[in-house]
């Protein structure tokens, strides 16, 4: 019998409102990084059938070229759908006590408000004069936004 092995996958979809302000900072080597929340709603109807609302808080990362749009059009409120892997981290405080987290490296950000899709376009270069040279965004507007965005572009949050 042949052993199986766990396949690596490590996926995460989630829709939602940013809840905390994006914030920027640079690593040694200049890259840029930003970090912020996104609070992901789930309603449900609770045993005696009243509806409940359960809010989960989930931080996110977002590095290079993804990190600069996210801090140049991102808020409080904002509505995003994120997809990316769960990532976890450990560190010691300034007093030494140990600490971790659990977060979101984000691969792909769908801004989910129309204002921000036209933010972006400024940003990409179109009034800037710069050649739009990112391969990856290319071939992402090229598959169109219906079948990128998995038919999020309309929902209502």
């Amino acid at each position: 019998m042949p052993d199986l092995k766990m396949p690596d996958i490590n996926n995460v979809l989630i829709a939602g409102n940013v809840s905390s302000e994006p914030v920027l900072r640079k690593t040694a080597n200049g890259a840029p990084v930003v970090n912020f929340c996104v609070a992901s709603n789930r309603k449900y109807k609770d045993n005696s059938g009243i509806w409940r609302e359960n809010v989960c808080h989930v931080g996110i990362i977002a590095w290079h070229t993804l990190a600069e749009k996210c801090i140049a059009v991102l808020h409080v409120g904002s509505s995003v759908l994120v997809d990316g892997e769960l990532q976890s981290r450990n560190w010691k405080n300034e007093d030494g006590s140990s600490r971790s987290i659990v977060e979101i490296r984000a691969r792909r950000i769908q801004f989910l408000e129309p204002s921000i899709t036209h933010d972006l376009e400024e940003i990409t270069g179109a009034n800037s004069g710069e050649q739009h040279t990112d391969a990856k965004q290319d071939s992402l507007q090229e598959i169109g936004p219906t079948e990128f965005d998995f038919g999020y572009q309309n929902l209502k949050l």
